[in-house]
């Protein structure tokens, strides 16, 4: 895609940004990146510390001579029209003349309203909030049609890059067997020193020289005797399950497993992997989604926690043409693997809130509850258990996250519904926490949800 050419600026039009959660991680590069792109303007950050977004605006360079504080409407509607606005109540910034609302936060509730909010006023709006997406992502969408507003994920996380790979796979008719994503942290090997490393932060690099013996792909005994090494280090991770259900309710693709298949594994590796048992991969059915942990050599590149799909290899003469170009193939032939080493957070994410603002493209009123994210009791918890979402993962204590086929899913507790949740009543391990097991009776984004189900 010519995206210069896609965007010629003929009549003036600008994207005119608000952002909610703007100063760190996420938020934070998608600031640093505006004042490059032509196209787009930022009118407005919001934060409960105004002082820090100030400081964070300085930093990056923004002219501090157009910062302005607002304490209200009043103060909003006085400011200059090239005013940059910080404000400390979210609902204050669609009322500053954005026509793309960008949402950081991660809190369910109040991205949902600002959302739904934004959406009715035929606001433009951008969820980076997974976790809102992967409970009302169908309503949204719905309301987003609705108003002829544009609701959509964006480029720079995972869901959005790879819903993008999936759709021009869907373009050129291509049979996708499998669609995922490298989980977050490679695990690199350096064969001179026979030293592992799991990039996480936290680990610290291990002697290891027994990875020399699965270290050659031979089949799903290797992935085995990966998996057994490296248990200590593996586990199912909250926000790779929760990308995976944002995927699946827009694709319709469905979770490989509850608790995805994690194989560790290479790049080149993938299309022996992610395909069906018959032909020697790990798949119980096709048309899924799955997450691997990447695995490389200390002078490889990392795949960066990027996307991939395996399709079919329909036609032997072309892909026997495409294999002699050095692309990833399984070793009967049958299926290769296409995919993105990348997701560069806010740096890209501009792309899709243009595509939006000055195309109308991004929204999926298609999208619907095909996956949902469940929290399963690791051990007993008794009544009066509160819980909370937290950490870098947004993990919650206690429960460990299963992404469920709609129709498995019961009456199973949305995972990012229950933050603040109480046990109304003693949990099992190994049992779903359900929504009899909670009051959400009080929780707008339940409604949503429900509204969501009722799309069919």
């Amino acid at each position: 895609m010519d995206f210069t050419s896609l965007f010629t600026d003929k009549n003036g039009e600008k994207s005119k940004v608000g952002i909610i959660g703007a100063t760190r991680g996420y938020g934070y590069t998608l600031l640093a990146q505006i004042p490059k792109v032509k196209l787009m303007e930022l009118r407005v950050i919001c934060s409960r510390h105004t002082e820090e977004c100030l400081d964070v605006l300085k930093e990056i360079g923004y002219d501090e001579n157009k910062i302005v504080i607002c304490a209200d409407k009043a103060a909003i509607d006085a400011a200059p029209q090239d005013a940059i606005l910080v404000v400390g109540d979210y609902h204050l910034v669609q009322e500053c003349g954005i026509t793309a609302l960008v949402e950081c936060t991660g809190n369910t509730a109040v991205s949902s309203d600002a959302a739904l909010s934004a959406l009715r006023k035929g606001i433009n709006v951008y969820m980076v909030s997974k976790e809102t997406d992967s409970v009302c992502g169908p309503i949204l969408n719905q309301v987003a049609a609705e108003n002829h507003a544009v609701y959509a994920l964006v480029n720079g996380d995972q869901p959005r890059n790879l819903l993008d790979l999936y759709s021009w796979a869907m373009l050129l008719g291509l049979d996708v067997v499998a669609a995922g994503k490298s989980s977050e942290y490679d695990f690199v090997w350096d064969r001179e020193t026979g030293v592992l490393s799991y990039l996480d932060g936290n680990s610290q690099p291990e002697a290891m020289p027994e990875m020399l013996d699965c270290w050659y792909y031979e089949g799903n005994q290797t992935l085995e005797a990966r998996s057994k090494l490296l248990e200590k280090y593996r586990e199912t991770i909250s926000a790779d399950l929760c990308e995976m259900n944002l995927v699946s309710n827009v694709t319709g693709l469905v979770p490989a497993t509850p608790l995805l298949h994690y194989p560790v594994a290479k790049p080149s590796e993938l299309a022996n992997i992610f395909i069906p048992k018959e032909d020697g991969g790990i798949l119980e059915k096709t048309g899924v989604v799955d997450v691997f942990y990447n695995l490389r050599g200390t002078d490889e590149a990392s795949f960066c926690g990027g996307e991939f799909i395996v399709v079919r290899c329909e036609n032997e003469k072309m892909w026997e043409i495409l294999k002699g170009k050095g692309h990833v193939m399984s070793r009967n032939d049958k299926y290769a693997c296409i995919y993105y080493p990348y997701h560069f957070m806010g740096l890209e994410t501009p792309v899709s809130i243009l595509l939006g603002d000055l195309k109308g493209l991004g929204v999926h009123p298609e999208c619907r509850q095909v996956s949902v994210m469940a929290g399963i009791a690791q051990k007993d918890l008794p009544k009066g258990t509160v819980l909370k979402v937290e950490g870098h993962h947004h993990a919650i204590e206690g429960l460990l996250p299963e992404l469920l086929e709609r129709k498995a899913v019961g009456n199973a507790a949305p995972f990012y519904l229950l933050n603040g949740a109480v046990l109304l009543k003693d949990v099992k391990a190994g049992q779903p926490v359900t929504t009899d097991d909670v009051d959400l009776s009080g929780l707008n984004t339940y409604k949503l949800y429900l509204q969501g189900l009722e799309l069919g």
